[in-house]
């Protein structure tokens, strides 16, 4: 059964599971105890999407699921383990853009659920733009997090302080952006690269949540 699930994977998210295995026992016979704990750590929360949409009833289609443990390979084991923040100061933007640009496509979800699928409940440019301040307010309050990691416990989370906030927020600005617009192109059926393909993916595995209730009906 495992097996066979194991299979369904998309071959990057193998490849990344063999890596980590790979490391966690290496780790173990050369007792790096730190990289082992991050290999199991990073392993266990590429497994928390599967968990999550058996919890919430939704579906990932496999680019979703492949994107997310993509992401959490990245930051985690790479990032921490392997200091790559470090090593390349392109590597906290690069995380920073994706993961904005992934809450503008999940904002524009969400928005699009509470409009109940309906394209023209709403202007497309009101729907992106809604998206926008959904991806938004989640990289300014991740910004507050890492000032108050940085304060409470004497973290260095924010590095060069007010530059590199203000860079993060930047970059958070034009992920968010590209998200949105991704769903404002989505809703005028058009494409932009594999984002608006994305969409479709996920919307056409969860019908269910983006169909008009029964007894509801518009106007007063």
């Amino acid at each position: 059964m495992w097996i066979e699930r194991l299979r369904r994977q998309p071959l990057v998210v193998r490849a990344i599971w063999a890596v980590l295995a790979f490391a966690f026992a290496a780790a173990l016979i050369e007792a790096r105890w730190s990289l082992a704990f991050v290999s199991v750590a990073t392993f266990a929360l590429s497994l928390v999407p599967v968990l999550a949409q058996r919890r919430l009833g939704i579906r990932l289609p496999v680019r979703f699921f492949g994107w997310i443990v993509v992401f959490v390979f990245a930051t985690i084991f790479l990032g921490e383990a392997f200091d790559f923040y470090n090593r390349f100061w392109w590597w906290d933007v690069v995380l920073h853009g994706g993961s904005a640009m992934a809450f503008g496509l999940i904002g524009f979800l969400f928005v699009f659920m509470l409009f109940q699928g309906d394209r023209y409940a709403a202007p497309a440019w009101a729907v992106a733009f809604m998206s926008f301040s959904f991806a938004i307010t989640i990289g300014a309050l991740w910004e507050i997090f890492e000032f108050a990691m940085d304060q409470v416990f004497g973290l260095n989370m924010q590095k060069t302080g007010l530059v590199d906030t203000m860079w993060d927020l930047i970059v958070d600005t034009l992920g968010a952006g590209l998200g949105a617009t991704a769903g404002f192109f989505y809703l005028k059926g058009r494409e932009l690269g594999g984002l608006t393909a994305a969409l479709r993916e996920f919307v056409a595995a969860n019908r269910r949540l983006f169909r008009r209730r029964p007894g509801r009906r518009r106007g007063p």
